[in-house]
């Protein structure tokens, strides 16, 4: 297979994968439309960061490795299972605690309200705490590098691929979700979007530790 035919294809695959509404699209969306822009762009290169370091670890044979290991590959979907339900319950509850969820404090009152450093950390966490992401490299990452190429500088490529589309997909969910900014100065619409973005984050991390 020839490294340009590689690219295209495997951009074809990641491209569906993208597009697909999915725990990333629900935190971006969510992000953006409370109007926290920066955190937003923290949220989408976190996310971009974790998904080049499991292209590169596919790349190197360690990601492999997780697969292989039952204790290991359980150790990882569960904490990162308990990641995804703590957060979409600690935005639930501050719901119905009558406040935003503390990182959505229009005030900014709350630390790294607006961080682009504290979105990069939540987005990096979410993606590396999700061994799926893995588990998708290890089985579609060899398939698509070409025979007698640089198996670590293909594979960093075939990532490259699908960070610029995940960039491109959040520059447009970032773009429309700025359209919702009127609607979410009203309190009752700010629990609303908290309740779902939270259900859907929360829902997410149950399906995890079940397996689905």
């Amino acid at each position: 297979m020839a490294i340009t035919t590689a690219l295209w294809s495997f951009a074809l695959v990641v491209g569906l994968l993208t597009l697909t509404p999915g725990l990333d699209t629900a935190l971006i969306l969510r992000t953006s439309a409370l109007g926290h822009r920066g955190r937003a762009w923290g949220v989408v290169l976190g996310i971009q960061t974790g998904t080049l370091l499991w292209g590169a670890l596919s790349a190197l044979g360690v990601t492999a490795l997780l697969t292989a290991s039952h204790v290991a590959y359980e150790i990882l979907r569960w904490a990162g299972a308990a990641y995804l339900v703590w957060m979409g319950a600690r935005m639930l509850y501050a719901t119905f605690r009558g406040r935003p969820a503390p990182e959505a404090t229009e005030s900014g009152a709350a630390a790294g309200a607006d961080s682009l450093r504290a979105g990069w950390r939540q987005g990096t966490l979410t993606n590396l705490l999700n061994p799926k992401m893995g588990a998708f490299y290890v089985a579609m990452l060899p398939q698509f590098v070409p025979a007698g190429s640089n198996h670590f500088v293909m594979g960093l490529a075939l990532a490259g691929v699908h960070v610029a589309l995940g960039l491109l997909w959040s520059a447009v969910l970032i773009a429309c979700a700025r359209v919702l900014r009127g609607w979410l100065a009203l309190p009752r619409a700010r629990r609303t979007l908290d309740r779902v973005a939270g259900t859907v984050i929360a829902g997410f991390g149950v399906r995890l530790a079940l397996g689905d």
